[in-house]
């Protein structure tokens, strides 16, 4: 069964979905992070994506106290993957410490890949790659600024490294409701072995019947955050479709 994340993304502390990877196109959703993971629990997900966006941004943890209130809430319930602002080891360690199913490691990964290697070999399973494209090329610091990666190349980086999957964000489509960038998603399923999940865009149920269908079976989910957010996607609808 693919997997359907929710997101929550935070900034200032609150639940927020950005336009286009914009820091001033922030539509606040809820106030209360926490309780916007409980409504997700409630609604019969299992899994949760959470970015602090503040610390994409300014290269550390700016929003722990609200992601460690989101894991305390959701307890075992759902299994929690945090990006954003995680570029040292001590960073992975501390936060799957604290009970986080998986880290997402995004610039660092571009910076720095030893330090991705020695991550995913001290906690297997539990870390991933975020690569975050514009253009078809790679962006870092939380979006505000283009490498000259292509995404296969980035991908192909990490292919014996042991990361546990890739998160593909399409920026360009990101928080406007535009569908997820199917063929550019599936094509790096397709190019390397590591799972991808895909982001960016994810806009109606259409979206969801194409990650039901079998040319999308490579990939090992979706995160959806406005859709959701404004009622285009039935949580129950959308999971039964899946499951099926």
């Amino acid at each position: 069964m693919p997997i359907l994340f929710p997101a929550i993304d935070l900034k200032d502390g609150a639940c927020v979905r950005l336009k286009l990877g914009l820091m001033e196109e922030a539509t606040v959703y809820n106030a209360d992070p926490a309780a916007q993971a409980r409504v997700f629990r409630t609604q019969g997900f299992t899994h949760l994506h959470v970015v602090d966006l503040n610390g994409a941004f300014e290269g550390r943890a700016v929003n722990a106290a609200a992601v460690e209130a989101i894991v305390a809430t959701v307890g075992e319930d759902m299994k929690v993957q945090l990006g954003g602002g995680i570029r040292t080891l001590a960073d992975v360690e501390r936060w799957l410490g604290a009970g986080l199913a998986r880290v997402i490691l995004g610039t660092v990964a571009v910076r720095d890949p030893a330090l991705v290697r020695e991550a995913a070999r001290r906690f297997p399973g539990q870390v991933a790659v975020g690569i975050d494209a514009k253009g078809g090329k790679v962006a870092v610091e939380g979006w505000a600024e283009s490498s000259e990666l292509s995404v296969e190349d980035m991908a192909r980086r990490f292919e014996d490294a042991g990361v546990s999957a890739i998160i593909y964000t399409d920026i360009d489509r990101d928080g406007i409701l535009a569908g997820i960038n199917w063929d550019a998603t599936i094509a790096l399923a397709n190019a390397v072995r590591i799972p991808v999940i895909a982001s960016g865009g994810l806009a109606s149920m259409a979206d969801i019947e194409r990650l039901a269908a079998p040319e999308a079976a490579l990939l090992e989910g979706a995160i959806s955050g406005r859709a959701l957010y404004d009622g285009r996607i039935d949580p129950t609808e959308a999971l039964a479709r899946l499951r099926r």
